[in-house]
């Protein structure tokens, strides 16, 4: 049951990741106005994906210990 709901979060973080991804590249001015060049937006995905790897390994370790309990 356990590794169920593990899989589910895990598509609901890729979704989400997905979906900031795909604002982040359309956008084209951000909150406080400043225009997004080509640098901007590299950055700002370089920083979602640090946010990605360490919800990834979290996860990681989320999965280490459900295994290990099932076991």
């Amino acid at each position: 049951m356990l590794l169920k709901i593990w899989w589910i979060v895990n598509f609901v973080w890729l979704a989400i990741n997905l979906a900031l991804g795909i604002f982040v590249g359309v956008r084209q001015y951000d909150a406080a106005g400043v225009f997004q060049t080509t640098e901007l937006k590299l950055a700002t995905l370089a920083v979602l994906g640090a946010f990605l790897i360490f919800i990834g390994l979290c996860q990681a370790l989320a999965l280490y210990f459900i295994r290990k309990a099932s076991h």
